[in-house]
């Protein structure tokens, strides 16, 4: 049995590079990832970065327009440093032109987001949740009216309406085991970022499926997900230079080249995404960090996409 059928398969759109990227290598991934038979593409949320980065919206329109069928997503969004009505209209703009393909994973963030956006700290859990909350009402209503302790809106009818109802999937890419039931409450699917360890998310998805358990929710058809930072090649030296590079550069964080990402020959990197699958992973965000259109092909050998 191939790893294709254990686990649906994300592919990571070339977006976030501390280098230049070019437009024709996003089109080839976008093209080639869903003739090979992945299930969605998915980008990053990063404004102020010190390498290169696209806007996430603009980036997902792109690929939306030049595929037919691949989903679309973002994780995470930093949702608190964010209007509510101005992401409920994006991402159902966004669903419309793609004709209902549009994943929307959302997060806190952390300290420098609401620096950079000079948005408060405080109540930002508060800010989150209501944000979510009002998203959802605008994607799946047409008069809201929602009065929170942070946003108020009265009879407001968004102006595009999202085409998969009653709404897109909404997950959360949160890590903190309270955030963690939070999703189990709130979201659609959970991921667990790039950046945190693995052992971090074996830890995180008992503490999931337990709250979606207690939840009524029912944990085998809700997405669990880990984006994975990840370089192959035959000569496991390369692989690993590639990815240090990235956690070094993009991440300031060496020692998650071993302890989040996956490196190594095609055998060894089958190896480790089988164990996040036994670990309970029913997604798998695949994110080469280099040399994109190559390692598009090596991973989806190695995972019995050709």
């Amino acid at each position: 049995m191939t790893l294709r059928d254990k686990v649906a398969l994300g592919m990571s759109l070339p977006h976030r590079s501390p280098d230049s990227l070019e437009l024709t290598t996003v089109e080839t991934v976008a093209l080639r990832a869903e003739k090979l038979g992945f299930r969605d593409l998915w980008v990053t949320e990063n404004t102020v970065d010190a390498g290169t980065c696209l806007d996430p919206v603009v980036a997902l329109s792109f690929a939306a327009s030049i595929t037919k069928r691949i989903g679309v997503g973002a994780a995470v969004i930093v949702l608190p440093i964010h209007h509510p009505l101005m992401v409920a209209h994006q991402w159902a703009t966004l669903d419309f032109i793609s004709g209902g393909r549009a994943i929307l994973a959302v997060g806190l963030g952390r300290a420098h987001h609401y620096r950079d956006f000079q948005v408060p700290v405080a109540r930002r859990i508060r800010r989150f949740r209501e944000e979510v909350e009002l998203i959802k009402a605008l994607w799946a209503g047409d008069q809201v009216t929602y009065h929170g302790q942070i946003f108020q809106v009265e009879n407001v009818k968004l102006a595009t309406r999202p085409v998969r109802q009653p709404h897109p999937p909404l997950w959360m890419g949160v890590g903190h085991p309270d955030a963690v039931r939070r999703a189990a409450a709130l979201a659609d699917g959970w991921m667990g970022s790039g950046g945190s360890s693995i052992a971090e998310f074996k830890a995180s998805v008992p503490i999931l499926r337990q709250a979606l358990q207690a939840a009524g929710r029912d944990p085998l058809n809700f997405p669990v997900s880990k984006r994975v930072f990840m370089a192959v090649d035959e000569r496991p030296a390369v692989a690993r230079r590639e990815l240090e590079r990235w956690f070094t550069e993009v991440y300031h964080n060496p020692p998650g080249t071993d302890a989040s990402g996956i490196h190594g020959t095609p055998e060894q990197v089958r190896e480790r995404l089988e164990d996040l699958v036994a670990a309970g992973a029913n997604h798998l965000l695949l994110n080469p960090i280099s040399r994109h259109a190559e390692q598009l092909e090596a991973v989806a050998e190695l995972a019995g996409l050709k």
